[in-house]
């Protein structure tokens, strides 16, 4: 960012809860079926149809704030927040009012020492987490000359996480964004399908000179559902917003939408003045009371937060910190790796498989985990030999991994179907050493003349002559034994 200014950003998150009806009637709540199919009168806002507040949202809430460290109000009340659009049937959403279920609670990210300075966390306050309904979905991409309407996705449950305005990169804010993503997907109330928009957010940025504290003007960037496109989006207005200010011009308030093509903010409208949404008390809903043994039960039945599973992953295996948010970005990954650790006895061996060769088939094939062909008990006995040096690490990965992926054995059966056993005995290694030196005069006379660089290519020779079957660290070993005396 340009220098003498500081960004201030707010994160409004909404995430779309799993559960298996809608917030206010028992239509399913549902991704991926036909077009207004999953609707009905309460969600459809007909005229008597009387909204029930969905019990398993309200838990999942609770269960969220608890995570989030904070206040739980025990008394709540839903408004209608009232606007017109094609895909709000009712002409008002459901909504929390003043009071929200979630207040003050807070997360903790880390820091971006470019703009703060000094490295270390960051405590990120969460202003508020209110339950809300989803409205429809207005398409416009199907026909040249029409939108289209879907209302599946109207009353679907949501809760909308207000974040204070605590952030000050597009660096913070999309690691604020991803904490959020993995406790939410990691307490199981979302799916944390970004594409599909059960996980969303919209940013609000400002810039004001460095050192003052009162606020500039705000731009709202809307529907942005991915890290990559929080992080461009916001990089992107800032610099813009910097431009303006240092010719002299003026920041507008408005709303504005990431162009992903073209790599910018885009003017929606203005929002010269706060809209009126008429909020008003929900004449059909009865104040939310929250008893302390409701609260006791969702306590009781948390899982293990993903920073906490993070925290003890990296004391256990020495796992650096992004490597172990990787591994936490979903409980079945996160129950995969544990698994794995522990079958094969080494949390860094099960690490590097699960963020490379594992990761690799997942993406190339589109699936999660849970779709994974090779079970933990069985890709346990590949990093087992690894480890022990029995295999070589390339031979792993070239020759047995894929074996393994076609459902065609254990890697121990496989390794001694193929004879594939690694060699770590010194005498015969050393035959080969001695041969690669002698057949390689030059290289040899070079690096006593002090380039080192090509012991690499001896190393390779020597690797080579053993088919792929030594011991890489053992060759090194000899190797280098050997130049020093010669």
């Amino acid at each position: 960012m340009r220098s003498g200014y500081e960004a201030v950003i707010g994160l409004e998150v909404h995430v779309q809860l799993r559960t298996r009806s809608k917030m206010f009637c028992a239509c399913r709540n549902l991704s991926g079926a036909p077009p207004n199919s999953l609707t009905c009168p309460v969600c459809l806002g007909l005229p008597g149809a009387l909204p029930t507040l969905n019990e398993e949202a309200v838990r999942m809430a609770l269960g969220l704030g608890l995570a989030l460290e904070a206040t739980l109000r025990p008394r709540s009340t839903f408004y209608r927040k009232q606007y017109f659009y094609p895909d709000l049937p009712k002409g008002y959403q459901i909504t929390q009012g003043p009071v929200a279920i979630v207040e003050e609670g807070h997360l903790d990210v880390p820091g971006d020492p470019r703009v703060r300075g000094a490295e270390g966390p960051v405590r990120i306050r969460i202003e508020r987490a209110h339950l809300e309904e989803d409205s429809g979905k207005s398409l416009h991409d199907l026909d040249a000359h029409h939108s289209h309407v879907d209302l599946n996705r109207a009353g679907v449950p949501l809760v909308e996480i207000v974040g204070a305005p605590d952030l000050r990169s597009a660096q913070e804010a999309s690691d604020y964004l991803k904490a959020l993503h993995r406790l939410v997907v990691g307490l199981g109330i979302c799916d944390g399908n970004m594409e599909d928009g059960s996980f969303r957010c919209d940013a609000n940025v400002s810039l004001r000179r460095a050192g003052d504290t009162a606020f500039g003007t705000r731009v709202e960037v809307k529907n942005l559902n991915s890290f990559r496109f929080v992080r461009q989006a916001l990089d992107h207005e800032i610099e813009r917003q910097a431009a303006l200010l240092e010719a002299g011009e003026t920041v507008l308030m408005e709303t504005r939408g990431w162009d992903a093509a073209a790599g910018e903010t885009r003017g929606q409208r203005s929002k010269e003045a706060a809209m009126d949404y008429r909020y008003f008390p929900e004449p059909d809903l009865p104040l939310l009371v929250i008893e302390p043994e409701e609260i006791a039960a969702v306590r009781a039945a948390l899982p293990e937060l993903p920073d906490q599973r993070i925290r003890r992953w990296r004391e256990a295996h020495g796992l650096g910190l992004d490597e172990a948010q990787t591994l936490a970005q979903s409980p079945a990954f996160a129950a995969y790796f544990e698994t794995l650790a522990q079958l094969s006895g080494s949390g860094r061996g099960a690490a590097a498989w699960m963020l490379g060769e594992v990761s690799r088939v997942l993406n190339e094939r589109g699936i999660g985990i849970e779709a994974f062909p090779v079970s933990p008990e069985t890709l346990a006995g590949l990093v087992r030999l690894v480890e022990a040096r029995t295999l070589g690490f390339g031979t792993a990965k070239e020759q047995v991994f894929p074996v393994l992926l076609a459902g065609e054995g254990s890697a121990e059966a496989i390794v001694a179907q193929k004879g594939l056993a690694q060699i770590s005995d010194r005498g015969p290694i050393e035959a080969l050493v001695a041969q690669v030196l002698a057949a390689n005069p030059g290289p040899v006379a070079q690096i006593k003349g002090g380039k080192e660089s090509l012991k690499g290519f001896l190393v390779g020779q020597v690797l080579k002559a053993g088919q792929g079957r030594l011991d890489a660290k053992l060759v090194n070993e000899i190797l280098a034994e050997a130049l020093a005396k010669s």
